[in-house]
């Protein structure tokens, strides 16, 4: 729940006492049930702020 909340893994190993984040990131990083739809809006939002932008010849000089 924690990573799922956007926890950092090196927080979260340090939490539980594991000496590795290695060892939490193997035990602990199993796909949530919410990231799918996280991925896809991450991934969304990313062409979203291309599209905004122009871009062809007229950018290379600044116009």
């Amino acid at each position: 729940m924690l990573l799922d909340a956007g926890e950092s893994i090196k927080a979260l190993s340090v939490y539980l006492g594991h000496a590795d984040a290695g060892f939490t990131l193997r035990t602990y990083t199993h796909p949530m049930p919410s990231s799918e739809g996280r991925t896809r809006r991450a991934v969304d939002s990313m062409y979203e702020a291309t599209d905004s932008a122009p871009d062809g010849p007229q950018t290379a000089h600044g116009e």
